[in-house]
């Protein structure tokens, strides 16, 4: 698809964000509460030293998918390495490399600040996403993931 147009997120586009944001939580099966999260999106990718990064993949003027990074630290390499934390499409728009633009486009941005590695994960469940990955040469290592709220 040579009509997508890969970008940097605007401040005024984050109410379409929301909608993506849910859907790709959906697919990978986790709850999503959209409650209070446009504020605090806007506020994290668009303060003066942003702690998120997102890319939109748009379609005649729509956003059909999104792709958020961060850089990250560490210790066993010492180094600095950029984390995907999001990518997703709409089903339709799967399988035409958009996908890979997006991951271009932080590859991009990852040599600008001298970062060699990015780093992902997807639930083991998201077969073809795995497909998708190895693909493009990444590599899985074995972890569980925990999650502990903080009170």
């Amino acid at each position: 698809m040579n009509d997508v147009v890969i970008r940097n997120i605007k401040p005024g586009e984050i109410e379409n964000l929301i909608p993506l944001c849910s859907l790709h939580a959906a697919y990978e099966k986790a709850p999503f509460d959209a409650k209070g999260k446009a504020a605090k999106l806007r506020r994290y990718l668009f303060e003066e030293n942003p702690a998120l990064h997102c890319l939109v993949a748009l379609k005649d003027g729509k956003m059909i998918g999104y792709a958020s990074f961060m850089k990250q630290f560490s210790t066993w390499d010492a180094d600095f390495y950029m984390y995907m934390d999001c990518l997703y499409l709409l089903e339709e728009f799967r399988g035409f490399g958009i996908g890979r633009q997006l991951i271009n486009r932080i590859e991009e941005e990852s040599q600008r600040l001298g970062i060699t590695q990015i780093q992902w994960q997807t639930p083991n469940f998201n077969t073809r996403a795995m497909k998708f990955y190895d693909r493009l040469g990444g590599v899985s290592k074995s972890k569980e993931r925990y999650f502990l709220e903080c009170s």
